[in-house]
């Protein structure tokens, strides 16, 4: 029987460790590389070859969403599953229209997981379908933002804040890409959260993409 070859990327050893012992215990499955970061994980796709990675959202250096955008942009047939606690309708409806191919909770039960492993593999898409509403394809097919609505909401600076914070950067390495304290970053990063309405770098770059926004 050939084998469904899986990469595994989260920041976390156990949760990969736990991943790796579960799906080998399914006789159609192999994993062939674990990641702990997104820059690792992109390696070890070019490296290995995979026909599905599963990909944490929150992770060092690139995040899951950063990575997966950058793993569609790649001349492979690998199929991504994103992999996370967040259970936000937002998450599953961009990481669909970024290129994700699956989404699983992580509390979920690991039949779910490998049940997903295999319809993606078989050219589905898999996703939680208890937390969707009656109108998710709906939003899904045309819950696009007008970008230029969006872009009047913040200042030039904050717009070229929300570009790199998209692009999965620091706020060290933000500070000295456009010439400014790295506490003036911090204080731009919090007005951009409170402006966009979200929580977090993973939540602003999901927005930033939805609304289309890119480098002025």
């Amino acid at each position: 029987m050939e084998k469904i070859k899986i990469l595994i990327a989260d920041d976390h050893s156990l949760v990969r460790e736990g991943l790796k012992q579960i799906l080998e215990l399914e006789s159609d499955m192999q994993i062939v590389g674990q990641a702990g970061d997104g820059e690792e994980a992109i390696m070890l796709l070019q490296q290995t070859k995979p026909d599905i990675v599963i990909l944490d959202i929150n992770m060092p250096k690139m995040n899951g969403i950063q990575t997966l955008r950058r793993m569609k942009d790649m001349v492979y047939t690998t199929k991504i599953i994103m992999l996370t606690f967040h259970e936000e309708e937002e998450y599953i409806r961009e990481t669909l229209n970024l290129g994700a191919n699956g989404y699983v909770l992580k509390d979920a039960e690991s039949e779910s997981l490998t049940k997903a492993i295999r319809e993606v593999y078989n050219g589905g898409t898999s996703t939680p379908t208890h937390i969707m509403n009656s109108n998710f394809e709906e939003q899904f097919l045309h819950g696009k933002t007008n970008s230029e609505k969006e872009k009047r909401k913040l200042t030039k600076r904050e717009y070229e804040v929300l570009t790199l914070i998209a692009e999965g950067i620091s706020n060290k390495e933000i500070a000295s890409r456009l010439f400014i304290s790295e506490k003036t970053v911090k204080n731009h990063v919090s007005s951009v959260f409170k402006k966009i309405g979200v929580s977090d770098r993973t939540q602003a770059a999901i927005y930033a993409y939805k609304c289309q926004i890119k480098k002025i």
